[in-house]
């Protein structure tokens, strides 16, 4: 690989350090809002390049910015380093084994996400630095992005008011500029509560919450037939009343989530699962409680700077793996089923190809297929400045995202290879922003033109507040 942008120089310059960084969260999976041994190893590596930091942004304990530059625009890059529960593996082999039993890991990547970001806002740091350019890069250490709307809750403090671009990026199996599709996603809880009695000999007196939660999910099963085919509704019980079948249940706490393509989507569809819980508590005599918990808007895509990551991944040309990459991730191939495979490819608009154990090339960003759209809170970001996401692969083509073939291969070389090949990329169309006045002219303005078909109203009421967890006992 040739260095034909300057900023490749750059980011080669701190690789070692970040992909060290990296390797360390992964080796200490921490789950959304309880991050704060690995808040801190980005933290201090944030002081050692350089970086003025800001923590407990938003005052939250496990988020942090570090700025640098002076003048001119600020353009933001994004990381994320949570874990996900019950995906701790160990690294490098081909086989379900965890570390720790039922312990978390960084089962989507998110230790490679955080550092590949850091390590892009260093590049950019060095280069503003060298060239005299004014501008500022603020690398953003952000929470909790599974399902704890960490964004969302930033934006929605002001943490992102002053600036004029974002920038990330997300491990994957195929390399390709994101397109900025996803649910709308609002977790509610509902707390049903009733009245304990003697199951046997007085059920009569009895007013069960675990009926009405029961009767709020068919009631949700048949809703289910009556909403566009994007929209999503799961459910998981929290608290199903106790363990003993002779005692009428006085309490339930079940956390839905419900997903739409779009916010005003969204927000209809939780207004009607209310609606349905209210009647489950109607019918059994109970009371019904309904919290937020977080949520999280769909994506908003800006074509100026998704043209512009584009150019990037081609000037790159792809990650460039070797044999000895391969040969691992067709020991992970083997692993998943050919229906796995095939999507991969699907998603993106490509026939399935034979024998590509990984991606070393580039989707043309004309290829558009049927997404498998989650949800994520880099979405509400995206509403309030203009935002643009690059999947870069990381992984043998097929692994299943939230596997723990993905915890497996997070500290590879081919991981490696394709955080620092991400960096690139996002310090490349960071420069593009600081160099060229008519691009960032056109991202704004391609985001006002989205933002006047439909404004943004945060998801998240004003009430409600991020669910922080302790920081843990010194060891």
């Amino acid at each position: 690989m040739q260095n034909v942008d300057p900023i490749w120089a750059q980011v080669e310059d701190h690789q070692d350090d970040l992909i060290a960084l990296s390797d360390r969260v992964w080796g200490m999976p921490e789950l959304l809002y309880a991050e704060y041994r690995s808040c801190a190893e980005h933290t201090a590596m944030l002081r050692q390049k350089g970086f003025r930091v800001a923590e407990e942004v938003a005052g939250i304990p496990t988020a942090v910015t570090g700025e640098a530059g002076e003048g001119g625009p600020v353009i933001a890059i994004l990381g994320e380093y949570d874990a996900l529960p019950g995906l701790s593996q160990v690294a490098g082999i081909a086989e379900p084994r965890p570390v720790e039993p039922g312990g978390a890991g960084h089962g989507c990547g998110h230790n490679l996400l955080g550092s590949a970001a850091l390590l892009a806002a260093c590049a950019l740091k060095d280069w503003l630095e060298k060239t005299g350019t004014p501008g500022r890069v603020r690398y953003y250490g952000c929470p909790a992005e599974e399902g704890g709307a960490a964004k969302a809750f930033m934006v929605r403090d002001g943490a992102f008011d002053d600036v004029d671009a974002a920038i990330t990026w997300h491990p994957a199996t195929l390399t390709k500029v994101d397109e900025a599709e996803s649910l709308a996603n609002t977790r509610m809880d509902f707390v049903f509560t009733g009245r304990a009695s003697h199951a046997a000999a007085a059920p009569h007196l009895g007013r069960s919450a675990l009926d009405a939660a029961e009767l709020m999910s068919s009631g949700v099963n048949y809703l289910r037939e009556h909403v566009p085919d994007s929209s999503r509704i799961h459910y998981a019980y929290l608290d199903a009343g106790g363990t003993a079948p002779n005692v009428v249940q006085a309490r339930t706490k079940v956390r839905y989530a419900i997903r739409s393509t779009t916010l005003s989507g969204m927000r209809a569809l939780n207004e009607r699962v209310k609606k349905v819980a209210h009647g489950a508590a109607m019918m059994t005599e109970t009371e019904v409680e309904i919290s937020i918990m977080s949520a999280v808007s769909n994506m908003l895509g800006n074509t100026p700077l998704e043209e512009a990551m584009q150019r990037a991944l081609d000037e790159l040309g792809g990650v460039p793996f070797d044999d000895a990459d391969r040969d691992y991730a067709r020991a992970i191939q083997a692993t998943l089923s050919a229906e796995d495979i095939a999507a991969a490819y699907l998603a993106v608009g490509l026939a399935p190809r034979k024998d590509e154990p990984l991606c070393d090339y580039v989707v043309p960003m004309e290829k558009r297929g049927k997404a498998m759209m989650g949800s994520t809170d880099v979405a509400d970001v995206s509403w309030k400045v203009p935002t643009v996401q690059a999947r870069v692969a990381t992984c043998a083509v097929g692994t299943p995202g939230h596997s723990w073939q993905i915890t497996a291969q997070g500290k590879t070389p081919a991981a490696h290879k394709g955080m620092t090949y991400a960096a690139k990329a996002m310090g490349a169309v960071g420069r593009m922003l600081f160099t060229d006045d008519l691009l960032l002219a056109r991202a704004k303005k391609d985001h006002a033109d989205r933002l006047e078909r439909e404004p943004y109203i945060c998801p998240i009421p004003d009430e409600v507040r991020p669910p922080l967890q302790p920081r843990p006992a010194a060891e």
